[in-house]
């Protein structure tokens, strides 16, 4: 599976952004996914995951209500649209996915990663 991973960029605290990650090969429809970023200096950490089918979701603390997954199957793509940014929301985000269906926030439970995309918020 390969994931390709786009939509960041420079905004001002506030303002929103939505990243997407297109993924190739695999049973996509079958993997759950999820979102994970890293900051400079700091550990990668998690953001959000969801499932198979879409219909669970789960998110950090930080990013509830302004952060939302969603996936088109279809299209075998997922989204995380981002509003209301942050500063502290400034790093290099990263989509994963893995062969289980059901959504995990632990790192080492997700079996492909994309090459990740910069979002940086100004203040």
């Amino acid at each position: 599976v390969q994931l390709q991973a786009s939509g960041g960029g420079l905004v001002q605290a506030g303002g929103s952004l939505r990243l997407s990650c297109a993924a190739s090969g695999g049973t996509f429809s079958s993997y759950a996914l999820g979102w994970f970023r890293q900051a400079p200096g700091k550990e990668r950490e998690f953001v959000s995951s969801i499932s198979w089918t879409g219909r669970s979701t789960v998110y950090v603390d930080s990013v509830k209500g302004r952060f939302t997954i969603s996936r088109d199957n279809a299209k075998t793509s997922v989204y995380l649209q981002m509003n209301n940014l942050k500063h502290e929301d400034t790093a290099v985000y990263y989509c994963a996915a893995r062969r289980q269906s059901w959504a995990t926030r632990r790192l080492e439970e997700y079996d492909y990663w994309g090459q990740g995309t910069l979002v940086t918020v100004s203040s």
